[in-house]
């Protein structure tokens, strides 16, 4: 049994030393995990310090109390970099944060208001308060009446109501696609105005 598990160990170490773990789904290698027996080494100011075996690299790194990080991998010989690790780590994770923030903050989203062909008014200002809110906030709007049954015939009316719509919002937002018939459905798009 223990010959067992003694062999396990040593294939276990053997593997790791041939396919080195990458951790967190990190693309850089660190220290051990670096395969390349030489590397083009940069300092932690950023001066090339030239080629120098693996083995001169970490030791340079861990005199300086920094880890060796493969900034290049597919470059011949790899580029390697003298840096504190876990910053480095920290800055990116916050960068990436930083840019999918802002690529949050400029995408439009499309909101709905649905509306009937004959609508009471407190209901209309009620549902025109949220349209003006949402265009206000950048969005595009659109805006869907619904016939039920017989309501179809009375085209009009729904066309009027969008109408009265459009104009209502005209200081905040332009007719983006004039009123449309899809089935038993009228709808247009309203969009916000360029901010000046």
């Amino acid at each position: 049994m223990y010959r067992l598990e003694r062999f396990l160990r040593e294939l276990f170490l053997l593997w790791r030393c041939i396919i080195p773990s990458v951790k967190d789904g990190d693309k850089e290698r660190i220290n051990d995990e670096i395969t390349a027996t030489e590397v083009r080494l940069i300092d932690d100011s950023g001066q090339a310090l030239g080629i120098l075996s693996l083995h001169e690299a970490i030791s340079a790194a861990k005199d300086k109390g920094l880890d060796l990080v493969e900034v290049a991998a597919n470059a011949k010989p790899p580029v390697c970099r003298i840096m504190d690790y876990s910053k480095y780590k920290f800055e990116k994770n916050k960068k990436e944060k930083e840019a999918r923030k802002k690529q949050r903050q400029h995408q439009v989203d499309i909101k709905e208001i649905k509306f009937r062909p004959k609508i009471e008014e407190h209901d209309y200002n009620v549902k025109l308060k949220h349209i003006r809110r949402f265009l206000t906030d950048g969005d595009k709007v659109k805006i869907i009446i619904r016939y039920r049954g017989r309501e179809i015939m009375f085209l009009d009316s729904g066309t009027e109501l969008l109408n009265k719509i459009s104009v209502d919002v005209e200081d905040l937002g332009t007719m983006e696609k004039k009123p449309e018939i899809l089935g038993k459905q009228q709808m247009i798009i309203i969009a916000p105005k360029a901010a000046k």
